[in-house]
């Protein structure tokens, strides 16, 4: 895992890195192999602290951004947000992988006899004749 981290309008703190690191270290827990983690920390005109994370992978990407008073309240709220992309996508790659087909009819003749004989249940004989 390769950790890269940016800061506009920001001071770059160790207290910051250190918090950086141990939020991506809960990333690990998701993926196998290299990944990158893009960190960036800004200040918006408004005073709101801003983070985003963009996380890149050889058959993934995803992206989150979050702002709030404090930066690492910010952070907290990305980290949440990019967990929820992930258990989303990895959830519907695994329905998709175990999802069970529904058994084929293998004698298409019985089928059909059982179908014809729920179809002509309830029918009187005038609507059979015409």
């Amino acid at each position: 895992m390769k950790i890269i981290s940016s800061f506009k309008h920001l001071e770059h703190t160790p207290s910051l890195d250190e918090k950086i690191e141990a939020k991506s270290q809960k990333l690990k827990k998701f993926f196998e192999g290299n990944f990158e983690v893009h960190w960036t920390c800004y200040v918006r005109e408004d005073s709101q602290h801003c983070a985003d994370i963009k996380i890149l992978g050889p058959s993934f990407e995803y992206h989150a951004g979050a702002h709030s008073e404090s930066l690492y309240k910010s952070l907290d709220l990305v980290l949440t947000k990019v967990e929820k992309q992930i258990h989303k996508k990895k959830t519907k790659w695994k329905n998709h992988i175990s999802h069970k087909h529904k058994d084929s009819v293998k004698d298409q003749q019985l089928a059909q006899a059982q179908w014809d004989e729920e179809f002509w249940d309830g029918k009187s004989s005038e609507e059979i004749a015409s």
